[in-house]
């Protein structure tokens, strides 16, 4: 009985730890955003007298909401898209059985490995040609489809019964029609998890939108709290520090929002062999 309560204290203690650590970071954040005027930033930890100036100050920025506008277009844009796309070509490589599948499916994962500092010169270059540069499109188009996106829906169908799709296939449903009515409806957890996945991706981004983008009116919210922190000096730290919680409080809502079917979609989408 007492080796019980030690690992359970263990296991608690290493939670409070692990908590403090992810955790801490951002309060600290918070709690220099919350500091008025008349408190210096390294005047104690806790704000003494507590004001959300420096956050209604860092919203009303014209800058910050060109960046947030631009920011929200791009996900808008990814999130759906990815979920698509994802979607239907990792049905093809559950359901569908044609010739070099296996193929496919190994340079996809292969993909997942290779650092995207690899393709970025060929990849911006592309986007060059293309006119994709400067463009709402041209931030999505890492984003509207994606090796762990495919792999992870994938394995989402695989866990499908067949036995439900070929009822639909008896009842006169076509491919497209068993895809949409069947399978989605049962792998909807995973594809919550996997649009949480892209919004926060997407949201967070920061090296593809500085290389494709060369206008200021043009910039993310990850641009523009770069381009803030240039200008750094003791006087604007609480305003970047607001303007930081500002750009982290959707995530969070979102991820509250969908808990549930976050961790139940990395089950689902779990290996299997």
């Amino acid at each position: 009985m007492g080796s019980t309560k030690w690992r359970k204290l263990l296991v608690y203690s290493l939670m409070i730890f692990i908590t403090v650590i992810t955790v801490g970071p951002f309060l600290y954040t918070l709690f220099i955003a919350l500091k008025s005027s008349g408190q210096g930033i390294y005047d104690g930890i806790l704000p003494t007298d507590p004001t959300f100036t420096n956050f209604v100050y860092a919203f009303n920025q014209t800058d910050f909401l060109q960046y947030l506008w631009n920011t929200v277009i791009v996900t808008a844009i990814a999130v759906p898209f990815n979920l698509l796309f994802s979607s239907m070509a990792g049905y093809a490589l559950a359901r569908i059985d044609f010739k070099g599948r296996s193929i496919v499916l190994t340079i996809i994962i292969s993909t997942m490995t290779v650092p995207f500092q690899l393709y970025m010169a060929p990849l911006f270059q592309s986007a060059g040609e293309l006119g994709l540069r400067n463009t709402h499109v041209g931030l999505t188009i890492l984003q509207i489809s994606t090796a762990f996106g495919i792999y992870f829906m994938r394995q989402a169908f695989l866990n499908v019964p067949k036995d439900l799709e070929e009822s639909a296939y008896l009842d006169g449903a076509n491919r497209f029609q068993v895809w949409f009515n069947v399978a989605i409806p049962l792998v909807k957890p995973t594809l919550i998890s996997l649009a949480i996945y892209t919004f926060t991706f997407t949201w967070g981004d920061y090296l593809w939108p500085l290389i494709n983008t060369t206008e200021s009116s043009m910039y993310t919210l990850s641009i523009g709290l770069a381009q803030m922190s240039q200008n750094f000096n003791g006087g604007n730290l609480k305003l970047i520090s607001a303007a930081s919680i500002l750009t982290t409080i959707p995530s969070l809502l979102i991820f509250v929002w969908l808990q549930k079917y976050f961790i139940s979609g990395q089950t689902d989408g779990a290996l299997k062999g």
